[in-house]
């Protein structure tokens, strides 16, 4: 039962991720009225918010936008810094909706910004950990509820990372609406764009479960 959840899981991850791109390039083909750019849209969402302390930077590559609280850096890739259209000012107004988590507490943010260190540790070894507790549970059993402890820790980072993901599109829905960035026509759009990414966390989170509870189930059996 549990490899037909993760088969399921590896297919709908792929026909999300599909559908994503697909979204992305249609609604990159929507300009919005103002004309403005996905990195003046960023600016412009932070200065609405009173912050002024959190640059906008250029990265490289597609969909590799993200928000870094340590460096205080809205990071927007490419095909959304310069870009005048529905998804760049869609994903430009996401990544700021973390920025305003960040300086309001959520907690859901909080939270995974303190697993981050646990959850980077984890991820180098829990993968060797689990192999060698597999294949030694009968001797060490132990060694493989360790494993499991450690798996756990990156489960718990996916299950939390959706209040935080789901809530930042959220805020830039309602920004975008309220800055007259988007209208009636172009709002279902920035949500139909965002709300594709979001399902990206949702299959993770499943996957992340999916996996957790094969391996309880074999720590079980022994």
């Amino acid at each position: 039962m549990i490899w037909l959840i993760v088969i399921g899981v590896m297919i709908l991850s792929y026909v999300i991720q599909a559908m994503l791109q697909s979204r992305f390039d249609k609604y990159s083909q929507v300009p919005v009225t103002n004309g403005m750019t996905g990195a003046e849209i960023a600016r412009k969402m932070l200065r609405d918010n009173g912050i002024t302390d959190v640059e906008v930077t250029s990265v490289a590559g597609k969909l590799t936008d993200h928000y870094n609280p340590q460096t205080k850096t809205v990071n927007l890739s490419e095909s959304v810094y310069g870009q005048s259209n529905v998804a760049a000012a869609a994903v430009a107004a996401h990544e700021c909706g973390h920025v305003l988590q960040h300086a309001r507490g959520y907690a859901p943010l909080k939270l995974r910004t303190a697993l981050v260190p646990v959850v980077s540790f984890s991820n180098k070894t829990v993968q060797w950990v689990l192999i060698a507790g597999v294949l030694l549970v009968a001797i060490t059993p132990a060694l493989l509820w360790l494993g499991i402890v450690m798996f756990a820790m990156s489960t718990l980072f996916s299950v939390v990372t959706l209040p935080v993901e789901i809530n930042a599109s959220q805020r830039a829905v309602a920004w975008l609406e309220n800055a007259g960035i988007t209208n009636y026509e172009t709002k279902p759009m920035a949500q139909d764009s965002l709300k594709w990414a979001a399902y990206t966390y949702v299959i993770a989170a499943i996957g992340s479960l999916a996996t957790l509870f094969y391996y309880i189930g074999i720590a079980r059996s022994r």
